[in-house]
């Protein structure tokens, strides 16, 4: 079997670019390596997350319930491995994935009161990882970034057009949930913490850069 790597992060932490830096190094390194990204936009099994993060199912991410929601993404999930990587994890190469089950972690626990936190985190592991076979990963890293930092990253995306945000992004509250949810799953996951700022500034691309193939050289090599 290969290697799966997920990056995880609030949105605007700068998962795409790490994504694509440790693409690079990776292949620099002649280490045979596919990156994917969650939702798969580009597929038919990404509608019904499309359709929930437009707000078709209720203009706040509380209007679908976590286990529906979490459901629309796994099962994007599955046809991607089935489609797309899966003879390629099977043969040893690297999959670099941007989001992965555990975004629903960080995505649905805060629609939950803190005392259900646990059970649905073991349902959720069982259902993707036992129920619809999908891999576990050897290693999780999340990109620690304050959420007003983010924010701001995101409105720069955007170009200050706020009705390009997702019913995720457009709700700073839940954000704040979300990381909160996302400090609570490294914690009882062991996923590796790589902080974005430092004194309230941001770390540039290539400081974090840096971090992420200590992070991963230390786990690996």
């Amino acid at each position: 079997m290969g290697k799966l790597l997920v990056l995880e992060g609030l949105d605007g932490s700068g998962k795409e670019t790490q994504s694509l830096l440790l693409e690079q190094a990776f292949q620099a390194k002649k280490i045979q390596c596919r990156r994917v990204t969650f939702p798969d936009y580009a597929q038919p099994s990404s509608a019904l997350v499309k359709m929930y993060l437009q707000g078709d199912f209720g203009n706040s991410p509380r209007d679908v319930n976590p286990y529906a929601a979490a459901s629309f993404y796994a099962v994007d999930r599955f046809a991607s491995y089935q489609k797309f990587w899966k003879q390629a994890y099977e043969t040893d190469s690297v999959i670099l994935a941007d989001r992965y089950t555990t975004s629903n972690l960080i995505y649905q626990l805060p629609k939950l009161p803190r005392r259900e936190w646990g059970s649905f985190t073991e349902w959720l592991l069982d259902y993707e990882y036992h129920r619809l076979a999908l891999p576990i990963p050897d290693m999780t890293i999340f990109l620690d970034m304050p959420v007003a930092m983010s924010e701001s990253l995101l409105t720069k995306r955007y170009s200050g057009d706020e009705t390009q945000k997702d019913i995720h992004e457009k709700d700073e509250a839940f954000q704040d949930g979300c990381h909160e949810a996302a400090l609570y799953a490294a914690e009882k996951l062991g996923w590796v913490c790589i902080s974005c700022h430092v004194k309230g500034s941001l770390k540039t691309p290539e400081q974090i850069h840096r971090e992420l193939l200590l992070a991963i050289e230390k786990a690996f090599l």
